[in-house]
């Protein structure tokens, strides 16, 4: 997206795929007696993963425009007052039923150039394979009110989506690009994605929430139907 590579990629290595904890967040489960277990254990719903690139601790800014859509996502799914800070992947989650799927909501805690770290940490704690972890993120190359799909590819010059290819070593997660503009002169790109949305860019931003969150939430039920149904 224009940034220097000393400025927004850091180089660090990503943490290594080892035995990690058991997945989600804390929990208390009661003791169950013996003769209250199901003869057979319940199928595990199955795990999606939807993280929302940006910066914490930058709300309302242009670059973290992904993590406005995963708090819309939240609102919708009805986990908005869910969201927990975890340690172990450095990141606030939110768990949500989507019919038979769990969506796994992620909001890094790291800076973007960084949040692949997060990602990668989360994808191994739910068992979730790259093509199974959605991207949501600002595009440049899009008027504000534009919003795509992208299955795979490349980054287009995205650091947050750079760092997760990195830590993730794919690039086959899809992407929901949620478009931004582009400001004229090249050299204003850093202040222009870093700065808010002006007062007329806000009152056009709900309804792209709204659209950005109906196009993902279709794309998850389609893949999981067409998962389900088997070949």
């Amino acid at each position: 997206m224009g940034f220097s590579r000393q400025e927004y990629w850091s180089g660090l290595p990503c943490p290594p795929r080892g035995d990690l904890p058991d997945p989600g967040m804390e929990s208390r489960s009661p003791t169950l007696q013996a003769n209250s277990l199901p003869s057979e254990p319940p199928e595990k719903p199955k795990n999606t993963g939807v993280a929302g690139l940006g910066n914490p601790g930058l709300p309302g800014t242009r670059h973290s425009v992904g993590m406005a859509v995963l708090g819309q996502l939240a609102r919708r799914l009805g986990v908005a007052e869910s969201w927990a800070r975890d340690r172990r992947c450095a990141a606030d989650l939110a768990l949500a039923s989507l019919g038979d799927a769990q969506l796994v909501l992620l909001q890094p805690r790291r800076l973007m150039n960084l949040n692949g770290h997060s990602v990668a940490r989360a994808a191994e704690l739910f068992g979730l394979t790259a093509e199974e972890v959605y991207l949501v993120h600002d595009e440049l190359d899009k008027p504000l009110g534009k919003v795509a799909l992208k299955l795979g590819g490349s980054a287009r010059g995205h650091n947050g989506v750079r760092s997760c290819m990195s830590c993730l070593n794919s690039s086959a997660m899809p992407r929901l690009r949620v478009g931004i503009g582009r400001p004229t002169h090249r050299d204003a790109v850093q202040a222009y994605v870093l700065g808010r949305f002006s007062p007329a860019e806000q009152e056009l931003l709900p309804p792209v929430l709204e659209r950005a969150v109906d196009l993902l939430l279709d794309h998850i039920r389609q893949r999981s139907q067409g998962s389900s149904s088997g070949p």
